[in-house]
């Protein structure tokens, strides 16, 4: 039988890594973005190019869990990612680029916290993000598309630096 919201019995977990978001505007979006966050145990999601306060349809897309997702609005996305890389944060940029590397090719180790850095659908993550990155991976798909939904890909993400955590 299926379990209801209320009775599931995943273990909850908090891991070592943060979402940063490099200008991603939708709302739809940035409620994926809290969802998924929760759902895999994110510590944090830092909003970059945003304004200070959420809207409606980001509420109500990501179901309340902008309430228990700690978050955080920053203007400046260079002076978040070297403050983050100054902490000792691995920054892994999530992006298709002529150097990027398959993520399931990827090597995460608990004792070291993850910087996850997306991108705005239509510009990516910012080349002066991608410089500063320790690594860039892409997501291998097989289909026509060539990108992939923010929001998708952050949750393919999660899953497999999770997998690699647990």
């Amino acid at each position: 039988m299926q379990t209801t919201f209320y009775s599931s019995r995943f273990k909850k977990r908090e891991f070592p890594i943060v979402v940063v978001t490099d200008h991603v505007h939708g709302e739809l979006n940035i409620g994926s973005l809290f969802r998924i966050c929760d759902a895999f145990g994110v510590e944090r999601l830092i909003l970059t190019g945003l304004e200070g306060s959420l809207g409606r349809k980001v509420r109500k897309t990501s179901r309340s869990t902008e309430r228990v997702v700690d978050f955080e609005f920053q203007s400046d996305i260079l002076s978040c990612v070297m403050d983050l890389k100054a902490a000792g944060y691995h920054l892994v940029s999530i992006e298709i680029t002529e150097e990027s590397r398959a993520l399931h090719h990827s090597l995460f180790q608990p004792e070291n916290p993850v910087a996850i850095i997306v991108g705005d659908e239509r510009f990516g993550i910012s080349e002066a993000v991608l410089d500063l990155s320790d690594d860039v991976f892409h997501i291998e798909m097989y289909g026509q598309n060539s990108s992939m939904n923010v929001a998708q890909a952050t949750a393919v993400a999660l899953y497999e630096i999770t997998r690699q955590l647990l």
